[in-house]
């Protein structure tokens, strides 16, 4: 029998974009257009599903160049999961991640390839998936179970563990259209979760839920895999999560594999896949993440006043951060994560009067709009040699996020000289500071 619980062979899904309609300027133009309109409009939906003119063989594989309204979500993708495997699916916005998942899923069908599953599968891709809206939370308990595969029998004895893990009992028999989305995901992964599929496919929607509940299926996720020894697909943003549940990793890019392997070998590539080095990152004001209130501008890495995307261990670093404030009255600190090679947080930091040694005139008080420049400094001798990554936030209220920037700058810190000592290898740790030490001699 078998191993491979999920095998892709030479996945490709494309799709044709549609074309910008041309406003005649004439009233001929626009008489010629209306009567013209029924024929244009069936050659135009035929050729969305249209794909005999694309450049790929019978196989899926190119040929050629690719024609311009023809967009690639997946191109010629393969691999294959083995079962009780946990594998993280890694890639920046736009790779591919969902359209495989959905695909996985047999929500969308691919354009080309092959694609086996062995076992039921669960899916967690959007808030409420798999949910009816005008149903309550008993009735699509039951409606989920169903679509699973699931008797009856099998879905009363889970029943009560399903309730107490989403934590929603009082809410229990309450329309789906009317809970909020974090008690939708926490319901749509407690039924995921204890209906026993063969394949758990979970997006990036747990980072809807608030961080105790995340904890939460992480743990219950663990449980499942390495205790229950099922498959699960796993995409996530956040890289120290992957690292911790992940054993295997596939990172996509532009909808191809481009690295497939241990989670420790992955990670770092797509941390430093696309990452800035330069010291210093600069957003246009249509481009700026973040929303109507709030918006960042830039984010640097400042050794000895100029941009550095390489620091010695025994120079001071300047973090940054430029901020653009459209709504008043808003309370606002800015925040830094320092992240290791593994994506893992290793310092947060930021302007609360809690967390600063120095007072901010913006401490507590609301910010008029305008332009504002935040920073925190790093004292020297504190960094170790290494390879870290920096991450940026805007916070109102002190926990509701208004703009951020995972991972938007890398830097590398350099020893030089300054404590090296007699040392001959590398000082282990993620951070070396020098501490006061004392001795004294007692006898």
């Amino acid at each position: 029998m078998s191993d491979i619980a999920i095998s892709v062979q030479n996945l490709s899904k494309r799709y044709r974009i549609g074309l910008k309609e041309q406003a005649p300027d004439t009233l001929v133009g626009a008489m010629t257009s209306w009567l013209k309109s029924p024929l244009a409009n069936y050659r135009q939906l035929h050729k969305l599903s249209d794909f005999r003119d694309d450049p790929l063989d019978k196989q899926g594989h190119e040929l050629g160049a690719t024609p311009d309204d023809v967009l690639y979500a997946l191109r010629d993708v393969s691999f294959d999961i083995k079962k009780g495997e946990v594998v993280g699916i890694i890639g920046r916005n736009g790779a591919g991640k969902s359209t495989l998942l959905k695909i996985l899923s047999r929500i969308t069908e691919p354009t080309s390839g092959r694609v086996e599953v062995h076992g039921r599968v669960a899916s967690l891709l959007e808030v409420g998936t798999g949910f009816h809206p005008e149903l309550t939370g008993r009735e699509n308990i039951y409606l989920n179970g169903t679509i699973l595969g699931m008797r009856k029998a099998e879905i009363d004895r889970k029943f009560d563990e399903i309730v107490a893990f989403s934590e929603i009992e009082k809410f229990l028999d309450t329309p789906v259209k009317r809970y909020s989305s974090g008690m939708s995901v926490r319901l749509a992964f407690a039924v995921a979760a204890h209906l026993e599929p063969e394949i758990l496919i979970v997006d990036e929607v747990l980072a809807v839920g608030d961080a105790e509940f995340q904890k939460k299926c992480l743990g219950k996720m663990e449980q499942v895999s390495r205790g229950e020894g099922r498959t699960i697909l796993f995409v996530s943003h956040q890289m120290g999560v992957v690292t911790a549940l992940c054993q295997t990793s596939i990172l996509l890019e532009r909808g191809a594999v481009a690295h497939r392997g241990k989670v420790a070998d992955v990670v770092p590539a797509y941390l430093k896949s696309g990452i800035q080095e330069t010291g210093e990152l600069f957003w246009p004001a249509t481009a700026a993440p973040g929303n109507e209130r709030v918006r960042l501008r830039a984010v640097r890495v400042l050794c000895g006043g100029q941009p550095a995307a390489d620091v010695p261990l025994s120079a001071m670093v300047r973090l940054e951060l430029d901020f653009e404030n459209h709504r008043p009255g808003l309370h606002l600190n800015a925040s830094f994560h320092l992240l290791d090679k593994l994506g893992n947080c290793i310092l947060a930091t930021g302007n609360l009067p809690s967390a600063s040694l120095t007072p901010d005139q913006w401490g507590g008080h609301p910010h008029p709009p305008g332009h504002y420049r935040v920073a925190c400094e790093l004292p020297a001798h504190f960094l170790n040699e290494e390879n870290y990554a920096i991450s940026a936030f805007v916070v109102s209220n002190v926990n509701c996020i208004e703009a951020q920037a995972p991972q938007c700058l890398a830097f590398r810190a350099h020893d030089d000289g300054a404590m090296r000592h007699e040392y001959t290898g590398g000082w282990c740790g993620m951070i070396r500071p020098r501490l006061p030490w004392f001795s004294e001699r007692l006898a």
